[in-house]
């Protein structure tokens, strides 16, 4: 029999051999012969949790904010599996994270739920319905791209795109640019990266040191306090409920633990990637899509919009998988699709191998390419939550790791602001120059090249999403029907 004070895994919770009274004394143990009461967590089946997975799935359009918004709805107010508190938490640490923040929350309340098996099919789920329509919609998009009606669709598509990122950074600054130190942190980092091109994650260790510092000599100033209490915070949620009746408020990490995830996760990683290299060479295309990926899967902090001008630049610049322009298509593929915006490296895989397919065919070889970048996306995700969580939950409430949360976030809302000039310069002007002067970049945009649909698209779109509030999916479905008017008959 274990004894009363050694660490018990999610899991065992369900067969817990004793209970904690209210004045934290701990209760013999039931006789084998006995039947003890039915478990708080017996009530989240497997079965039940995967019909719920399924469901986030399938709801998860509107990016990010929209994708962690239904699971909150789902999970803390409708099931009430988990508590504000926990699920708050949870969100934070995903936010640390390079990588989607939703698929990565998706991934460790599943994990909370049923331990490995539970993330993984919360991970995994999350990610499938995505994977399957942009497959097919870069099927079309490779075979058919050069037909009238499929760029003027995109035409519409691009223009609502910028309006969807310009909310982004709207919304991510109402509720992280709180004080003057965050403001200046955001302002710090759109700088930075914008007109002197320092790296992502130069930019996200500096704001997590300054956000560290800044919380231990003024909390108020530096920890951004997300959320609010609900009616889930009234009584223990479930996923509460059964760690507690396991005699322990969190799983517990232990260095044993640990280092079989970490072997078990680096090993899916790079084997494969060793193994493309091996099979094709390290110059082929499935290689170096394996080798970009595995690199950007470090550094997506803050998700998609963080990185998308740099993916956009490599991508263009440097390997030639895509043609200037067609990130925003692929953008606008997964801005359309369920699932996190980061599944857009699968466009940008499939369009990389298409043109360059070897002796494979085209189609094969971008499909190949597909699940080589979706694999070096996503597996990291994983690593990172299994890893980590146990030593999360070990960290409820600590204030040192908020204020180095706030500092990040607070960065990435410059990030992503530099994302919608970059966005928008691209897709209003049909051509865009760039100085170096002193070592500050400028992007001049050529004037001549003013597209004057795209303008009034893109004004629509963000009145449409500002003004009046309106989905994202029937804005970027209203924008693509004018674009294509406007594009067939103007253009």
């Amino acid at each position: 029999m274990a004894s009363i004070t050694e660490p018990q895994p999610l899991d065992s919770a369900l067969k817990a051999q004793s209970t904690r009274r209210d004045d934290g004394s701990m209760s013999a143990p039931p006789r084998e012969a006995e039947a003890a009461p039915r478990s708080p967590a017996s009530a989240i089946s497997f079965a039940e949790a995967l019909r719920v997975w399924l469901r986030v799935a399938v709801l998860s359009f509107g990016g990010p904010a929209g994708q962690i918004a239904v699971m909150h709805r789902i999970l803390v107010e409708e099931k009430k599996w988990i508590s504000e508190s926990r699920f708050l938490h949870a969100l934070n640490y995903c936010m640390l994270l390079p990588g989607p923040e939703a698929q990565q929350l998706a991934t460790y309340i599943g994990w909370l739920l049923h331990r490995t098996r539970g993330g993984l099919v919360a991970g995994t789920l999350f990610v499938l319905p995505g994977f399957l329509s942009i497959l097919a919609l870069s099927i079309l998009y490779a075979g058919f791209q050069t037909l009238l009606l499929v760029q003027a669709v995109f035409f519409g598509i691009k223009a609502a795109v910028l309006a969807v990122v310009i909310e982004a950074v709207l919304r991510i600054g109402r509720r992280v640019l709180r004080t003057l130190p965050m403001y200046g942190i955001a302002v710090t980092g759109f700088i930075a990266i914008f007109f002197f091109d320092v790296p992502f994650p130069v930019i996200v260790i500096a704001a997590a040191v300054i956000g560290f510092l800044g919380g231990r000599v003024d909390p108020t100033r530096f920890i951004v306090v997300k959320g609010h209490a609900t009616k889930a915070e009234a009584e223990p949620a479930m996923v509460d409920r059964m760690l507690r009746a396991g005699g322990a408020d969190h799983p517990r990490p232990t260095l044993a633990r640990s280092v079989r995830v970490a072997a078990t996760w680096l090993a899916l990683w790079f084997v494969p990637l060793g193994a493309l290299a091996s099979a094709f060479g390290p110059h082929h295309v499935f290689t170096q899509v394996g080798i970009f990926f595995s690199k950007l899967a470090i550094v997506t902090f803050g998700g998609a919009y963080a990185v998308l001008t740099y993916m956009a630049q490599a991508t263009v610049d440097r390997y030639g998988w895509l043609a200037p322009g067609e990130m925003l298509d692929g953008l606008g593929m997964a801005e359309t699709t369920p699932g996190p915006l980061i599944q857009v490296v699968q466009f940008v895989g499939f369009m990389g191998a298409f043109r360059d397919p070897g002796t494979l065919d085209p189609y094969i070889a971008g499909v190949v390419a597909s699940v080589v970048a979706t694999w070096m996306t996503f597996v990291p995700c994983f690593l990172w939550i299994f890893l980590g969580a146990p030593y999360v939950e070990a960290l409820r409430g600590n204030r040192a790791l908020s204020a180095a949360l706030s500092g990040i976030t607070a960065a990435v809302v410059g990030v992503v602001l530099n994302l919608a000039v970059w966005f928008g310069l691209h897709v209003l002007f049909g051509e865009v120059n760039e100085f170096w002067i002193h070592g500050v970049r400028l992007r001049v945009p050529v004037w001549q090249t003013l597209d004057p649909g795209a303008v009034a698209l893109a004004a629509g779109a963000l009145i449409a999403m500002l003004r009046f509030h309106l989905g994202m999916i029937p804005t970027l479905a209203a924008s693509a029907g004018l674009g294509a008017l406007y594009f067939m008959l103007v253009v």
